[in-house]
Formats: structure tokens, sequence, C-alpha cells
């Protein structure tokens, strides 16, 4: 499976950057926001092309949005998918450095 240079940047939304996720990196794992309707195949190659890194094993989360109150009007969040990308030994990513 072949992914574009678009799709790429498609699937990858943001790196997610809590503190949760910070402790992550002792695991040497970094976690993503990816889109709704990516796969793990597709996960994999978009972080290998764009960050020329191996990746070693990827878990996906769905978090359903929040219902929220905003000045009197009631709301909701959207869902968002992320992925926990584990590296290889060696490997990592710099988030704050961008693409």
């Amino acid at each position: 499976m072949s992914v574009s240079k678009e799709r790429m940047y498609e699937v990858i939304r943001r790196p997610i950057i809590t503190e949760k996720a910070t402790l992550l990196s002792e695991h040497n794992q970094v976690a993503f926001e990816v889109a709704m309707d990516a796969s793990k195949p597709e996960i994999r190659e978009a972080i290998e092309g764009l960050f020329k890194v191996k990746v070693t094993g990827i878990n996906t989360l769905i978090q359903k949005g929040k219902t929220k109150t905003f000045r009197g009007r009631r709301g909701k969040r959207d869902d968002l998918k992320k992925a926990i990308v584990t590296l290889a030994d060696g490997d990592s990513i710099d988030v704050t450095t961008g693409v």
C-alpha cells in the first residue's frame, strides 16, 4: 500500500502535547491526532515517510466529544482519533520543530 504525500499530511493532523503525552517519550512513544478514517497501516506509512523513523507499534483510540455549554447554548465538541506510535530504539521525533 502506497500513501501519497498529500494523504500523509491529511492522516497526521498534529502532535498531542500534554503532560500525559510527554510522559510517553520515556517509553519511546509519541502521540498524534489523526484523521478519523485513517487505518493503522496508513498511519505507520505516514509517520515513517514524514519523519524518517522506524515504527514498531501503533495503538489507536477514539475520544468521544464532550457536551459543553457556551454562553447558555449547548454544543458538542468533535470526536477525535488519537494514535500512540511506538518507535524503534534509537529513533525519536522532535514534535517542537515541525515537519
